[in-house]
């Protein structure tokens, strides 16, 4: 069997989905005082979202380890909790609620070169969900893959945006 390289660098998120954004945010800030990073609403996906940092410091995008550098002196490379709202119950975390209630929804992993990844695993007999990236979080590059073929898991690839050319802005909470 040939030995493959690894494809993916970090755990980037684990998805949780929520009937609730505000108080699911609040739940979180409050339990495990994390901050949030990042308030978007992606209509493509149907989703109202909150991404809130884990560990780490510095740059809310990762900084050193994004680039490829791997961590700063004393930096932890931290990931995201990504809390995500249906904005409505015909959407696929709005099905997923109905299906299953709140809970993990999905878990992202870092690769460092997204249409480099979904050709490698293209290759194999996991299925593609996302044949090219599409935009994702916080200017991330984004592709999922099959649950059925990786455990019941559904999966994500994230290239994030390089902080130099697309620096994120400063979160703001949703109305």
């Amino acid at each position: 069997m040939p030995v493959v390289p690894p494809l993916l660098t970090r755990i980037d998120h684990i998805g949780v989905a929520c009937r609730d954004l505000q108080a699911t945010v609040g739940l979180y800030e409050a339990t495990f005082g994390l901050k949030v990073v990042s308030f978007e609403v992606n209509e493509e996906q149907g989703v109202r979202e909150a991404m809130l940092r884990i560990g780490g410091d510095g740059d809310p995008v990762g900084g050193d380890w994004l680039l490829g550098g791997g961590p700063s002196i004393g930096m932890l490379p931290g990931g995201y909790v990504q809390l995500l709202e249906p904005l409505g119950a015909d959407t696929p975390v709005g099905r997923f609620l109905a299906r299953r209630g709140e809970g993990i929804h999905h878990v992202g992993y870092g690769v460092s070169d997204i249409r480099q990844a979904l050709t490698a695993i293209g290759g194999t007999d996991v299925r593609l969900l996302d044949e090219r990236p599409r935009h994702g979080s916080m200017g991330a590059s984004i592709a999922f893959l099959h649950p059925a073929d990786l455990g019941g898991v559904l999966t994500e690839l994230v290239e994030p945006p390089d902080p130099r050319t697309n620096p994120h802005p400063t979160p703001r909470r949703p109305e």
